[in-house]
């Protein structure tokens, strides 16, 4: 049976919520006001790491901050399957388009449970809303034509309809002056657990589901949906510092 990430997201989120608070933890003398945080991001839309994540937050209250954050990612149609060439190069068949997200927010983070200077998890729960900034950049591959033509270009199903001709991906960043630009909006909640051995600085994992959607579908493999909504259960690793 299939679970959405929604779902999923909102299971574990009641089930680390409750544990947390049977557990009883006490507060600690942990006090901050402002933190910087850097992270890798993994995601449901995305590949082995699906894009970079920075963080700048204040203090509001004793346990309410807010922050501005920013995040890079790779956004994938599910149905993407890498292949091999006969040359060993790995490529994606039928994929047109890349889709590279920019996602400025704003959010409030509550601190559920501190911890102690030197010991212990400090668990949070946070939001955030903010635009997207898409930007579409063409995917290319070299495509053989005969056994003395070869090509690289967008992929097009009218035109490309071998895979076995394929023979590898584009150059890097080939085609990027080509991007067309899509605008959207996001908005995400997570439950954070952060560990740290000092009081100046921090690591910890983000656990998360992020909703984004743009004014148009993206054509990212044009024989398959495509989508202009889309949702993940993401998990950030992150390390910052704090004062």
């Amino acid at each position: 049976m299939f679970i959405k990430p929604k779902y999923l997201f909102l299971f574990l989120f009641g089930v680390i919520t409750n544990f947390s608070f049977a557990q009883g933890l006490e507060a600690g003398d942990y006090d901050y006001d402002k933190e910087v945080l850097f992270g890798v991001n993994k995601n449901t839309n995305g590949g082995l790491i699906g894009g970079a994540y920075f963080k700048l937050g204040s203090r509001v209250t004793d346990m309410n901050f807010q922050f501005f954050s920013l995040e890079l990612v790779n956004v994938k149609n599910p149905k993407e399957v890498r292949y091999n060439t006969v040359l060993g190069n790995s490529y994606i068949y039928g994929k047109s388009n890349y889709l590279y997200s920019i996602r400025p927010q704003y959010g409030r983070e509550l601190i559920l449970f501190k911890k102690a200077p030197q010991q212990g998890v400090q668990i949070s729960v946070l939001s955030a809303i903010g635009p997207s900034f898409g930007v579409v950049a063409p995917y290319y591959i070299e495509y053989a034509y005969s056994r003395t033509q070869t090509r690289r270009e967008q992929y097009d199903p009218e035109v490309h309809q071998s895979r076995f001709n394929v023979l590898g991906p584009g150059r890097l960043f080939e085609g990027l002056g080509e991007s067309e630009l899509a605008i959207g909006a996001n908005a995400k909640a997570a439950i954070t657990f952060e560990m740290g051995v000092f009081k100046s600085n921090v690591t910890g994992v983000e656990l998360g589901y992020l909703l984004e959607g743009f004014t148009k579908k993206i054509e990212l493999m044009p024989t398959v949906e495509n989508r202009q909504l889309f949702q993940s259960v993401y998990l950030t690793l992150f390390y910052g510092f704090r004062k």
